[in-house]
C-alpha cells in the first residue's frame, strides 16, 4: 500500500508541475491522467461531509470559470498549497477557454493536499450547464466523451457548503428561501442531482 501511495503522490506531483507550467489553451495532460484525477476525486469527495467544517486562516475564492491565468494569479497573491489553505466556491468550468486546466489543477491539489484545498459545488457543475456554456465541447475536444461523462458523475459528489469557524456559512448560489438551519444542508445525500429547481439548486 505504501508503494501505491508513493506512485500516486509522484503522479500527482508530475501532473501539478505540468499544469503550473501550462501557458496555452492546449492541455498538457493525457486522457488517462485526467481520468485518474476525476475518478480519484469522485471517491475522495464522498469521504467528506456535505457541509465542510473549516477553520481560519483560509483563502475563500469565488468563480474561476475557466480563467486559468486568474487561478494561478490567486496562488501568487498568497502561497500555493500546502503553504496556504483554500476554499473554492464552485463554477470552475464553462465560459472561459481553460476550464479543463482549472478543474484538473484544483482536483490534483485536492488529492495531493486534501487538508489544504477544499471545493464546494457551483451551479455550473452539472451536465446541463456544461453542455450549454462550453465545458462539454472543451473537454471532448481536449480528451474524449468518456472523460466528460466521468466529470458529470464526479460533480454530483462535490460537497455543497462550508462552515468556517462555526460562524461563516459558505455556499455558491445563496440562501434558499426554504433554508432554516445548516442541518438541512448536512442531510443532503450525495451523489446529488442539482439540475432541477429546489433547495439544492438554490444553494
Amino acid at each position: 500500500m505504501k508503494n501505491a501511495d508513493k506512485v500516486d503522490r509522484a503522479r500527482l506531483d508530475s501532473i501539478i508541475a505540468s499544469l503550473y507550467s501550462n501557458t496555452s489553451c492546449r492541455l498538457k495532460l493525457s486522457p488517462p491522467d485526467v481520468l485518474f484525477l476525476v475518478t480519484s476525486a469522485r471517491d475522495l469527495f464522498l469521504t467528506e461531509p456535505t457541509v465542510l467544517e473549516l477553520h481560519t486562516p483560509i483563502n475563500v475564492c469565488g468563480d474561476i470559470h475557466g480563467q486559468f491565468p486568474d487561478l494561478l494569479r490567486i496562488f501568487d497573491m498568497d502561497e500555493k498549497p500546502p503553504n496556504a489553505h483554500y476554499l473554492f466556491l464552485g463554477d470552475y468550468v464553462d465560459r472561459g477557454p481553460m476550464g479543463l486546466e482549472v478543474i484538473c489543477l484544483l482536483l490534483a491539489l485536492k488529492l495531493r493536499y486534501p487538508n489544504h484545498v477544499y471545493m464546494i459545488r457551483g451551479n455550473h457543475e452539472t451536465r446541463e450547464m456544461t453542455v450549454q456554456y462550453g465545458f462539454e465541447s472543451e473537454c471532448v475536444s481536449k480528451t474524449n466523451k468518456n472523460v466528460y461523462n466521468e466529470f458529470c458523475t464526479m460533480f454530483d459528489n462535490i460537497p455543497i457548503a462550508a462552515l468556517i469557524g462555526k460562524t461563516i456559512f459558505c455556499v455558491h448560489g445563496g440562501l434558499s428561501p426554504t433554508l432554516e438551519s445548516v442541518d438541512q444542508v448536512r442531510e443532503i445525500k450525495r451523489p446529488a442531482d442539482a439540475s432541477y429547481k429546489g433547495f439544492l439548486a438554490d444553494l
